[in-house]
């Protein structure tokens, strides 16, 4: 049997910071369309619009912040946007015991974490790869994955029972606490950090912009695998307000029944994540790509044929089981080849556009599935999405490609 590996005092920081702010936002999850309709008695294209617009607008914030975020030391660039982080969310608690909550203030919020969450995730994932050696990567972002899973498992549930018997802006408080928590775990991984070096003229210029997806959409197997995640995730993501529809609404699922179906299935993400290293290491990365790659994509159509009653819950947790443990398999080895074939000074660029055009593809494709079930109806809606994606894998890598050796 083969040992834990152990990855040292300054990751074991860094993950616990990680996994304090993902279990915040499990139990907050929701927490902003649900305050909409309780507290400020939104209507379904108020709640529409914060659960994509305000994601939008802050991915497109997000763009001139990742050249600032390049060339700074990364460990500040986190601890920032944990703080940016905890205020925004913590403004949320505050006006609402002060009567001043309002949607434009919920809107703002919603932009800002979305900003902030994505300058977070490209600081930590270039501090990664300068923290970690090249052959642990793997094993820290399957870490980091199965933290993922389990935190929406667990937060989710608890988050609605912590409502229910303490009020609507409950788990606001706690997220926005995590984010505080966080910026500390960060601040006590200690050691020495190098300014980044400026590479190609200064870090502002117009094209610094733009650097990341240049980067992507000039090397021939991280392309390939940006257009596969931009259409997978949107697809996946795109049926989840639509298979709501369908379960609470059609087939008048209770509601204990609707969030057993989402929850259970994410244990799955433990199994998939746990897997990866030792996947990796037989089949190697290629072939983990294609195998699983396709594997991820073939289950989605089988929500389109979802019952009533037991065969229909069962069904659902046996789709979304499948997606998942193949995601979670997946995610950290694309993670890892990621970060092994982005030169350093290009990481947080890099993951930022990756971001980026991954929530503007979520956002297009939930706004048109939206359209399509209003116009046809959910389990079409399901049906087209579950065909379409089953395009995906031709859009995956043919060649096996070498790491960087030497990042430049």
């Amino acid at each position: 049997m083969v040992g834990r590996r152990r990855l040292g005092r300054r990751f074991g920081w860094l993950w616990a910071a990680y996994a304090v702010s993902a279990y915040g936002s499990g139990l907050g999850f929701g927490a902003l369309p649900l305050i909409a309709v309780l507290v400020l008695h939104a209507g379904p294209a108020e709640v529409s619009a914060l659960s994509a617009v305000g994601p939008a607008v802050g991915a497109l914030v997000a763009v001139p912040l990742a050249p600032w975020v390049e060339f700074r030391r990364k460990r500040p660039v986190m601890i920032t946007m944990d703080l940016v982080r905890f205020a925004a969310m913590a403004s949320v608690p505050v006006a609402y015991a002060a009567g001043l909550l309002g949607f434009v203030q919920l809107l703002v919020v919603s932009a800002v974490v979305a900003a902030a969450k994505i300058s977070f995730n490209a600081a930590s994932g270039a501090y990664l790869k300068a923290l970690v050696r090249p052959d642990d990567l793997l094993v820290a972002n399957a870490r980091f994955e199965s933290t993922n899973w389990s935190s929406i498992a667990i937060g989710p549930p608890l988050g609605g029972a912590a409502i229910g018997l303490f009020g609507p802006v409950t788990t606001v408080v706690a997220d926005a606490l995590s984010y505080l928590l966080s910026a500390l775990g960060v601040t006590a991984i200690g050691g020495r950090e190098e300014k980044p070096r400026t590479t190609g003229g200064t870090p502002l210029r117009a094209g610094a912009l733009l650097d990341g997806w240049r980067h992507i959409m000039g090397h021939p197997g991280l392309r390939a695998l940006y257009l596969n995640q931009l259409l997978v995730a949107g697809l996946i993501m795109a049926t989840e307000p639509v298979l709501a529809v369908l379960l609470l609404r059609q087939l008048h699922f209770p509601p204990w029944q609707y969030g057993l179906a989402f929850a259970a299935p994410c244990l799955g993400g433990l199994i998939g994540s746990r897997l990866a290293r030792r996947v990796v290491a037989r089949h190697g990365t290629h072939r983990v790509f294609r195998t699983v790659g396709t594997l991820r994509a073939v289950w989605l159509i089988g929500l389109a044929f979802v019952r009533p009653g037991v065969v229909g819950l069962v069904t659902v947790i046996a789709v979304e089981l499948a997606i998942i443990v193949n995601m979670s398999l997946y995610s950290p080895v694309l993670a890892t080849y990621r970060l092994e074939h982005t030169p350093d000074h290009l990481v947080a660029r890099t993951l930022s556009a990756w971001s980026i055009g991954q929530q503007a593809s979520i956002a297009v494709l939930t706004a048109l599935g939206g359209l399509l079930a209003d116009a046809t109806g959910p389990r079409t809606t399901l049906t087209v999405a579950g065909l379409l994606i089953l395009a995906t894998p031709l859009l995956l890598p043919r060649r096996e490609r070498t790491p960087l050796s030497h990042p430049a």
